[in-house]
This record gives structure tokens, sequence and C-alpha cells, in this order.
């Protein structure tokens, strides 16, 4: 087996695993598989969690993981899928920094690691195993890539940022109301 053989087989197991989970956790937002809420309990969580509206925000979470999931599992336009899948990651990861680093507490461990392998293979490309390869890399051209990343973030930074001020609001009208 030569070395890029062996790379690219390390991307495609790479893509696969990321990828799949990614999907299973996309899906479970969207349609309650592997005991998942589905997007009615999703978007009561988004809500709680400040990011408002709820039901748009569970569909936008939720396909940024099953589709970019998807697509990166497949490796097809796999610097949008990626940079996607990073960007759910980022308001996934606002939400748990929190707490700290470690999943255990409570922190962004998980969804740290995700966005930053997502993103990671977004920058790599997907290898000669993939569907961008076979389609002769109509969805991976190289200005794709700072164009996605550069898109997916200023969208996390849009929903973060917004999300902070939800959060803000609902602390100050509790404060409001505890004074009485």
């Amino acid at each position: 087996m030569t070395c890029p053989s062996r790379s690219d087989l390390g991307l495609l197991v790479l893509r696969l695993g990321t990828g799949g989970v990614l999907v299973a956790h996309g899906t479970q937002k969207l349609f309650g598989w592997f005991g998942g809420g589905g997007i009615d309990a999703t978007a009561r969580g988004m809500e709680a969690m400040g990011f408002r509206p709820g039901r748009p925000s569970a569909i936008a979470s939720g396909l940024a993981e099953a589709g970019g999931g998807a697509l990166l599992a497949l490796g097809l336009a796999t610097p949008a899928a990626g940079a996607a899948a990073a960007g759910g990651m980022a308001a996934a990861t606002s939400v748990h920094a929190p707490s700290g680093f470690f999943a255990q507490e409570g922190g962004f461990e998980h969804p740290g690691h995700l966005g930053w392998t997502a993103a990671s293979i977004a920058l790599m490309g997907a290898g000669r195993y993939s569907l961008d390869h076979v389609t002769c890399h109509r969805l991976d051209q190289p200005w794709m890539v700072p164009v996605a990343f550069a898109a997916s973030a200023v969208a996390a930074a849009v929903i973060i940022q917004k999300r902070a001020k939800a959060l803000a609001a609902d602390r100050e009208e509790e404060a409001s109301r505890s004074e009485f």
C-alpha cells in the first residue's frame, strides 16, 4: 500500500466516522431518531438555550449536522460540508463553553472536537475515495474553501451574538421581576 493510498484511506475512515456522528446528532434533532427529541422538543430546547426563534434554530442546527455530516461522509462538496458542520459546532460550543472543556462537566469537548475535525477535513479535502474525486472536484474548487469558511464564520458569529443578547435580556427581565 503506497503512502497516498494510506492517506486517502485514512481520510475515508475519518470522514465516515465524523460524518456518521454528525448525521446521528442531526437526525436526533430533526426526526427524533436514535433517542432524540425530534424537531418540536429540539425547538423548545433551542429556545431555552437562547436560540430564538427556536424552531428555525433547531432546523438550522439539525441541517448543519445531518446535512454537513452526510456530505462529509460521502466526500461531496467537502469545503461547504465541513464549514457548515464546523459553524454548527461553533454555536454548540458556545452553549457548553461556560462549563469548561471536559464533557463530564458539561463542557465543549465533544462539539469542539467535531467542529475542529469537520473543519480539518474541509481544508484537507476528501481524498481519492470520495464523490468529490469521482465528480472531478466540481463542488470542491480551491476558491470554495475561503468562501465556505467565511460564510460559516459570519453566520456562526451572528447566531452566537444574537443568542448572547437573548440571554442577557432574559437575565435582565428576571432581575427586574425579582426586585419586586
